[in-house]
């Protein structure tokens, strides 16, 4: 399918911010495989590049768009550009994420500041975009990739453990604030390294958000073996 004729389609649409080979991955394949179109975020074009053509020989209809999780501007005219040849949004997953390592004694100002505009300040940017499409449809789902570490920090990634915090924060603030539009709000906090062929196989974890999105009965779900 051309992409003009994308916004014809009437499957249903995810779109995935900080896409990679990991967790975002898993959910497009299953998403994918159960219907619905694809959109990737990534902020590098080779990454976007390799996850789209494991989608396409999955026959899963995937698209693609670069953005900077980190800059407001690139990811509002991203979903600009999402909206005007895909429609809006039905599915929104947020798993953007600047991990660096470092105790709260070596952690600057200007560190923290940057890493929460990934960590935090984009998923509060991203979701923005698609929510008022969402009001208005009176249904929607929005998923954010949590950690483990929100709720015990990691002392060796302190900034990671703030930023993973603030966006578990935001989760739990926006599912009571849409839950009377008919949206869903969710997340997932992954306990540990997501790895193939172990507990935390980002297939496995896919399956929660799955679950999660059919059955719409928690706010949050600790990935945890």
């Amino acid at each position: 399918m051309k992409e003009g004729m994308a916004r014809m389609s009437n499957k249903p649409l995810l779109v995935i911010v900080g896409a990679g080979p990991g967790v975002s991955a898993g959910i497009a394949r299953k998403f994918g495989s159960k219907g619905f179109r694809v959109v990737l975020l990534s902020r590098t074009e080779a990454s976007l590049q390799h996850s789209l053509e494991e989608l396409r020989q999955m026959n899963i209809e995937s698209y693609g768009v670069t953005a900077d999780a980190s800059e407001p501007d690139s990811v509002k005219t991203a979903f600009t550009q999402i909206r005007n040849l895909y429609g809006a949004a039905d599915v929104f997953v947020y798993n953007a994420a600047h991990i660096v390592p470092g105790d709260a004694l070596s952690l600057t100002e200007q560190q923290l500041i940057d890493d929460l505009k990934v960590n935090t300040v984009g998923a509060l940017t991203s979701a923005q975009q698609v929510i008022p499409d969402m009001v208005e449809m009176k249904r929607g789902a929005l998923f954010f990739t949590g950690g483990g570490i929100a709720l015990n920090p990691n002392p060796q990634y302190a900034s990671l453990s703030i930023g993973k915090a603030a966006v578990r924060s935001l989760a739990l603030s926006l599912a009571e604030t849409l839950e009377p539009h008919g949206i869903y709000v969710g997340q997932v906090l992954i306990a540990d390294h997501v790895q193939q062929g172990t507990y935390y196989d980002p297939d496995r974890i896919a399956d929660v958000y799955w679950e999660l999105y059919n059955n719409r009965d928690r706010k949050e779900y600790l990935y945890k073996e």
